[in-house]
């Protein structure tokens, strides 16, 4: 994942527009924020595919008129909700500077980055379910918001390691970006599926204490704790 510098706050900063790019005023936020929200709710009752203007416009208590004033489409709706989303990801690289990575403090930070992506996910589990179908599809929008969202959280932990590297605590052949990106992916996928280890009797609880020891290792260098 390639560096950058702050387009979630770019995103966070940016005034929401109508269709036709002008500002809304007070009540036009109210009902541009009202249609989002209805949008999200319904995409966790419904298929992204079978989502229509109408349904949203009328769960909104307005008119399918009022919708277009504001958004394209339903897929344009969407993105704009990934894109909110995608600007708290920030946390979790914020996350992992402000920790301390060494002894039990370290994998005490390991397993409070793991509780973040797990309630992230789930919190946030319909939207992120159409970022992965639009991005596996080939949408660049949607693949941005992906990037935005793990981006910072992949260099944050890369940033470690080499800290880990410099003090001797980790080999030189590491290679803090390949190994932060493996974390990060194993986060999110095992984050993303964690009902279907469920159902396959894989407990959250020992899937969260899994991920921590390794996360916990591989940025340390150090055997997490026991007992």
């Amino acid at each position: 994942m390639a560096d950058h510098e702050g387009p979630d706050e770019a995103v966070a900063d940016e005034e929401p527009r109508a269709a036709d790019g002008r500002t809304p005023g007070r009540r036009g936020r109210a009902t541009r924020q009202r249609l989002l929200d209805c949008t999200a709710t319904m995409l966790g009752t419904s298929s992204y595919r079978e989502l229509k203007v109408v349904d949203i416009a009328r769960e909104a208590g307005t008119s399918p008129a009022t919708f277009y004033q504001y958004f394209a489409d339903v897929e344009s709706a969407v993105v704009v909700l990934a894109e909110e989303m995608a600007a708290q990801g920030r946390r979790f690289g914020d996350h992992v500077r402000a920790s301390t990575w060494r002894g039990r403090k370290g994998y005490a930070a390991a397993e409070a980055l793991v509780d973040e992506i797990i309630d992230f996910w789930d919190e946030h589990r319909s939207v992120l379910r159409v970022v992965d179908l639009a991005t596996d599809e080939g949408d660049g929008r949607f693949a941005n918001v992906r990037t935005r969202l793990l981006n910072d959280l992949n260099n944050a932990l890369a940033q470690v390691i080499e800290e880990m590297q410099a003090s001797g605590r980790l080999p030189d052949d590491v290679e803090a970006h390949a190994t932060a990106g493996v974390l990060v992916s194993m986060l999110v996928h095992v984050s993303a599926h964690r009902y279907g280890f469920e159902f396959w009797g894989v407990r959250t609880a020992d899937l969260r204490t899994a991920m921590a020891r390794i996360l916990s290792w591989s940025v340390s260098g150090q055997k997490p704790p026991t007992g």
